[in-house]
């Protein structure tokens, strides 16, 4: 069992940068990789970015290439986001998850998620 809590949102400026970071309960080092998702209001939940089990692979989404970077410290247990160049349209709750499968790949399995966390762009 894995539970993720995810911590580091907040409001910005648009332009400004946050960095996200999610906490596993268990060991996921090994065994998950590890997606970002986020949810605006009043639309569905969306892939964001995923980073393979060992590290090596990333994935990103076409609308936010380019200005952000996921990485893990799996000794620490801890999945990261950074997000920079923020615009006003990324505001959403913002959900770590993890995946058994090797590349956590936007349409991969994804069975843990964490409770979100709010990020807030103001123009």
């Amino acid at each position: 069992q894995v539970q993720l809590v995810e911590s580091g949102g907040g409001l910005v400026q648009a332009g400004g940068s946050l960095r996200l970071s999610c906490a596993a309960s268990g060991r996921i080092g090994s065994n998950y990789a590890m997606g970002w998702f986020r949810q605006a209001p009043g639309k569905e939940r969306v892939f964001v970015a995923s980073i393979s089990v060992n590290g090596a692979r990333t994935l990103y989404a076409d609308s936010m290439k380019g200005r952000l970077t996921i990485s893990r410290d799996n000794a620490k247990n801890t999945v990261y986001l950074q997000m920079n160049s923020l615009k006003p349209e990324d505001t959403a709750v913002y959900y770590c998850a993890a995946s058994s499968s090797l590349y956590g790949d936007p349409t991969s399995k994804y069975e843990y998620w964490g409770q979100g966390t709010q990020v807030t762009v103001s123009s």
